[in-house]
């Protein structure tokens, strides 16, 4: 119960949702190893409870990770993490929709991807362990690790980027060191090898502003490989930024869990291209 909000908490005691083996427990009742504890969830519990997700094709969902709270996806390069506009389908949420069908639940969105972006992230299966995943990503209890061809060679093996980003004023669609309203933005990476001119680095965030690897490895000269925003080099034809690697402590338990993403063809391409 700790880990639920306090609003969440209240209502739960007040209407007495809360079960030990079968009866009705005070919060602060003592349990016992292998008693079984069940708590009642209502709509009204959560300001929205039922997202507007129209269900799409499952068929290209991978899934990396899934228990009863929440479902790690391995999401395709290309596709959006949610719909922009109304009645759009074909972004990640969809596909997640549509697997989660079978269990008569839907996916709640934690964080995002930039749509060029591969890599796992994280839904969750139900609206209590929303805020429980939000408060980790924030307190950085889950911890996020991306891989990256950047342009360029000569990067310190290790390093940390530590700039302010906001809005661009000449492009809606871009960000910018110090642009409009601009926000502490941390990113530590760590270069893994150097291939002909270009560096492949893993990147971990302490922060996680909209386009924040773009826009910091662009800031310190050595831009995303085929970043079609901030790099005008053709080196690739698709953005080469991966989200790796996740570990996160599961809800309730708060087992650690590290979910890894297998390295994408277009990666596995481009270092084929430079060898």
């Amino acid at each position: 119960m700790g880990s639920l909000p306090k609003h969440l908490v209240y209502s739960i005691r007040h209407a007495k949702r809360v079960l030990v083996n079968g009866s009705y427990r005070p919060v602060n009742f003592a349990v016992n190893a292998n008693d079984h504890v069940q708590l009642t969830f209502i709509p009204a519990d959560f300001v929205k409870p039922f997202p507007q997700v129209q269900p799409d094709s499952a068929a290209t969902v991978s899934i990396l990770f899934e228990d009863a709270n929440l479902v790690v996806v391995n999401k395709r390069r290309g596709d959006k993490t949610h719909p922009n506009q109304p009645g759009e389908v074909g972004a990640t949420i969809n596909h997640l929709a549509a697997y989660l069908q079978s269990e008569q639940t839907v996916p709640y969105m934690i964080h995002r991807l930039d749509q060029e972006t591969s890599g796992a992230i994280i839904f969750a299966k139900n609206p209590v362990v929303v805020p429980i995943l939000v408060a980790n990503i924030r307190e950085k209890q889950i911890r996020r690790t991306y891989l990256a061809w950047v342009q360029g060679i000569g990067l310190p093996t290790n390093g940390t980027i530590n700039l302010r980003i906001g809005r661009d004023p000449e492009d809606k669609r871009k960000r910018k060191i110090d642009g409009i309203n601009s926000a502490p933005a941390v990113t530590h990476y760590q270069v893994i090898k150097e291939v002909r001119g270009y560096s492949l680095a893993q990147i971990q965030l302490d922060t996680g502003r909209t386009h924040q690897i773009r826009v910091h490895f662009k800031a310190i000269g050595h831009p995303l490989v085929g970043d079609p925003l901030y790099n005008s080099t053709d080196a690739s034809p698709v953005l080469l930024l991966h989200s790796w690697q996740l570990q996160l402590p599961l809800p309730f338990t708060k087992a650690l869990k590290t979910v890894t993403a297998p390295i994408p063809k277009h990666f596995r391409d481009f270092k084929t291209r430079l060898i």
